[in-house]
């Protein structure tokens, strides 16, 4: 699958919410309670693109995948057994795969070009939170070697804190 890459821009702004609240409905029929109305809204995403941390990924000119790329996170964070600690690195946050795209290797393949653009760009490590109740999402960073650092406790419940080394020290 050829899935092409690039920062958002706010024309992007009306297909991203659409591709949300599509992956809300799918991952609510799996029982998969991680997203709402609330959170990520349209106000969040906004930033993420005004901040230039918002990528998306298109097959075909329809976006088939977004994640936000950042340093920005929340305090629970500071808890984590983090075990790169001295590194630079970022943070993965709302990656999600349109539902038509789906179990087609999209979030793999996705997560594999976020490891390749920051490594070429001298990050040594990557940091994320996935919910606990979310298998699919569990096992696709496992299967790319994050570790779990710890957990943290949000409004929808628990999260594992995750990360991988980007280097072969």
């Amino acid at each position: 699958m050829n899935i092409e890459y690039r920062k958002a821009n706010m024309e992007d702004l009306y297909e991203i919410t659409k591709l949300i609240k599509s992956a809300v409905i799918c991952m609510e029929e799996a029982e998969i309670y991680q997203w709402d109305e609330i959170y990520p809204d349209k106000v969040t995403i906004k930033q993420d693109i005004e901040n230039k941390d918002l990528y998306i990924g298109t097959v075909d000119r329809k976006i088939a995948v977004i994640c936000v790329i950042n340093k920005i996170c929340d305090e629970a964070y500071n808890d984590g057994n983090w075990q790169y600690l001295d590194t630079e690195y970022r943070i993965i946050h709302r990656l999600c795969v349109h539902p038509d795209f789906q179990n087609k290797g999209v979030g793999k393949i996705t997560m594999k070009y976020i490891e390749s653009k920051l490594r070429n760009e001298g990050i040594k490590s990557i940091r994320l939170d996935v919910f606990t109740k979310n298998p699919y999402a569990i096992k696709l960073y496992k299967n790319l070697g994050y570790n779990i650092a710890g957990i943290a406790e949000w409004r929808m419940g628990k999260f594992y804190l995750m990360e991988k080394c980007l280097t072969s020290n």
